[in-house]
């Protein structure tokens, strides 16, 4: 494996995956690892959101300090994989992504030798991994999952989430990386990052405040995968779904970011994590952020706590 200090230096590695080719060319995942001070059998696996990539320091501390490994994907196209002749954070399909959570798996397990693995994943990534656990269900690859803010469902009204469907059902084939109309504000990346109003330091190429745009075929696959999920999941581990208790809304005048998800609906993940499996928790966080873990601190201990107490609840020891 190529192993390398990682951008987030000492401490943490980053392992490149190669993941062959596609039309634009090579494609490689990027998995980054943190170890325990003391040997594990325990790991946790951190699967990012849409215009993402880990760099939640803070989160890895939380684990290790519990005694995981930790590790996280950078997905194809995102952050540390993004590479030059690529459009960022495109793909055609979710189960694009299956191979590279695969490997990550395989080497957990396998290279590293851990008995227990629990998935934490955030916003379109808790969406992928659902639909990837779901697929692995029955060969013991995953102990349960953690959906931070999962994606579930779009955040728009009725009427524009289908006239979205329509639109990119009907370019995928033909303009499959034709932009679509979207918003751009930025507030939200603005409100998190130390350099504008929040307190979070992330590379702003890799998470630019205005993003990279929705591409046709990137719609596409998310409403298809959305509507299996809709449609019923039988994962078969531990899931935890945590949302905000609000949702920022659209309206005219200023809204205030700074205790409300301001990207998607917590009503839709509350309605659609049933849907998951026969066995899920829900918990909602006042004041919570999109991303909870970086919610103001009151917020985020509350996330840490509630996670922890579920993790001891629900996990299984190693060996066991």
């Amino acid at each position: 494996m190529d192993v390398t200090v990682d951008v987030l230096g000492p401490g943490y590695e980053a392992i490149v995956l190669p993941m062959g080719e596609d039309s634009e060319g090579e494609v490689v995942a990027t998995l980054v690892r943190r170890r325990a001070t003391d040997p594990s059998r325990r790991a946790v696996l951190y699967v990012h959101g849409f215009v993402d990539y880990f760099f939640q320091k803070h989160l890895a501390d939380f684990y290790v300090d519990l005694g995981f490994d930790f590790y996280a994907l950078d997905l194809r196209k995102y952050g540390r994989s993004l590479l030059s002749h690529q459009t960022p954070n495109y793909v055609e399909s979710l189960t694009e992504y299956f191979a590279e959570i695969d490997e990550a798996v395989r080497i957990i397990r396998e290279d590293d030798g851990h008995d227990v693995l629990l998935v934490n994943a955030h916003s379109t990534g808790g969406l992928t991994t659902a639909l990837w656990a779901d697929r692995v269900k029955g060969r013991g690859l995953v102990d349960g999952l953690f959906l931070n803010s999962p994606f579930l469902d779009i955040n728009e009204p009725a009427p524009l989430r289908i006239a979205g469907d329509v639109l990119a059902r009907a370019l995928r084939g033909v303009r499959p990386k034709a932009k679509l109309p979207a918003p751009t504000s930025g507030r939200y990346a603005r409100s998190l990052h130390r350099d504008h109003e929040g307190e979070w330091e992330f590379d702003l190429r890799w998470k630019p405040p205005t993003g990279f745009g929705v591409r046709a075929a990137w719609l596409a696959a998310i409403r298809r995968g959305q509507a299996r999920l809709r449609a019923g999941l039988a994962i078969d581990v531990p899931v935890l779904v945590m949302a905000s208790t609000q949702s920022v809304r659209r309206r005219p005048g200023v809204a205030d970011l700074s205790n409300a998800d301001a990207v998607l609906d917590v009503e839709h993940m509350a309605r659609w994590a049933p849907r998951l499996g026969p066995h899920v928790t829900l918990v909602r966080i006042d004041g919570g952020l999109h991303d909870l873990v970086l919610s103001a601190k009151r917020a985020r201990d509350q996330v840490f706590g509630e996670l922890e107490r579920w993790i001891r609840g629900y996990l299984p020891e190693p060996g066991r």
